[in-house]
């Protein structure tokens, strides 16, 4: 998969929340492992918290936007989504606009292990209170597997970079599911949803991390190489 990029310019979102809110947003200081994605996180993370509620609901328009544009999510039978929580970039718009398509969309619900199982996502209205905040639909549990049935993994984030490496929250329950991916021998589009600025120079790598084929942001998608386990 060639290297694609369709960012339509420079949004006053990617102005207000880019490189230039956080000094050194992308920089580890030469810190690499844990350490090094533990820094990385906590200053976006920081700037995240900035973000106006207003930003925040142009960025997730603009996601359902693009979401209908792509193949990869608007044109498969089967997408596994999540509901964005706190300053996350939105997700529900683009859940809606993919089922309102057609689209299979699936939604974790998180096991007592940190593990994740599956439900449908069925409407705003199939949703229900979770644990740490979460919300998950109410449907029958699907089983840890059914995401294998995926032509699209959408994955929360807080950075990627050209290598497709992406920073998760921390938690490894999303490092469970794309083990259980590439054990299967499953191969869906793996997309990262972000904002614009925290698509970085250098994630810090480690031996478990899975790269990302492509990483959504309000201003478009970026499709990386083929990415190397």
């Amino acid at each position: 998969m060639n290297s694609l990029c369709v960012f339509a310019g420079h949004s006053r979102l990617a102005e207000r929340a880019g490189w230039t809110r956080v000094k050194g947003i992308g920089d580890t200081d030469g810190i690499g492992g844990a350490n090094g994605k533990a820094a990385l996180r906590a200053r976006l993370l920081a700037a995240r918290r900035t973000l106006a509620a207003g930003e925040r609901e142009e960025a997730a328009r603009a996601l359902a936007r693009h979401a209908a544009a792509l193949p990869e999510l608007a044109g498969t039978g089967t997408v596994a989504g999540y509901v964005s929580v706190g300053g996350e970039p939105g997700t529900r718009e683009l859940l809606e606009t993919l089922r309102e398509r057609g689209v299979r969309v699936l939604l974790p619900v998180l096991r007592d292990d940190n593990d994740l199982d599956w439900a449908r996502y069925e409407g705003p209205g199939s949703l229900v209170a979770g644990p740490r905040g979460l919300l998950e639909p109410f449907g029958p549990r699907l089983g840890r597997r059914a995401v294998l049935a995926a032509g699209t993994v959408l994955l929360p984030g807080v950075a990627v970079d050209a290598s497709g490496t992406r920073l998760g929250r921390g938690g490894g329950s999303y490092d469970r599911v794309l083990e259980r991916l590439a054990l299967a021998g499953a191969h869906p589009v793996l997309m990262v949803l972000l904002y614009a600025h925290e698509v970085v120079a250098a994630v810090p790598r480690e031996p478990h991390d899975h790269p990302v084929h492509a990483v959504l942001t309000p201003e478009g998608v970026r499709r990386f190489a083929a990415p190397t386990a």
